[in-house]
This record gives structure tokens, sequence and C-alpha cells, in this order.
């Protein structure tokens, strides 16, 4: 599947990037040349390959630990630290420049 200056024109749209005729002649270059990239490494042979959980190993851990097991160093328990209480409503719109009691108000940025 080739990339096409029309596919680029479109994602540039999408993203709201205005991109001149040369910055999308070398979107498209550049696109096509990494999914010829990609075709190429398709073609290698990986059914002797093990599945991987992390592309690299980490200096420190414990290497005859199997799976999941061996990387629970970068893993902790979901808890709030030092439980707060979150700031009351009214305290946290009292310096906005607009509200409307309940919500900040924003100016929209977005025109379409």
């Amino acid at each position: 599947m080739k990339v096409t200056d029309k596919d680029v024109a479109y994602v540039a749209d999408l993203a709201n990037l205005d991109l001149s005729s040369g910055e999308r002649a070398s979107m498209v270059r550049d696109l096509n040349s990494i999914l010829e990239y990609i075709d190429k490494l398709n073609e290698l042979d990986t059914s002797n390959v093990e599945p991987m959980a992390q592309v690299s190993d980490r200096c420190g851990i414990d290497r005859a630990k199997q799976g999941a097991e061996r990387f629970s160093y970068a893993t902790r328990d979901d808890i709030v630290e030092g439980l707060r209480k979150s700031l009351p409503q009214e305290v946290a719109l009292e310096n906005a420049p607009d509200t409307d009691g309940t919500f900040f108000r924003v100016p929209k940025v977005i025109e379409r």
C-alpha cells in the first residue's frame, strides 16, 4: 500500500495542519519509505523467535525470574498517598476569569 498526496492532505486536515506542497511531498516520500522498510521486515522468518515482553533488559534485575515476574520492579500498587481532600468548588472558581458558578468558561479556540 502506497501513501498518496491525497492521503497526507486528508490526515493533515484531520490534525489541523497546514502543510505546504513541498512538506506534503516530503511526507509522502518519508511515509512510503517507512512502509517499504516494514515490507522488507515482513519478509524475515521469525517463526523461531520467542515473543518478548520487553525490548530490552534492565540492569539490576533477577534474570532467573520469568515473564511478568521478572519486571515486577516496574509496577506499584495504585494507592493514593497521604489521602487529601479535594479543593472545594467555590475556592477553585473564585479566581476564574469567567464562570457560570459551576464550571470554568473558556473561549472557543478552534474554528471550522
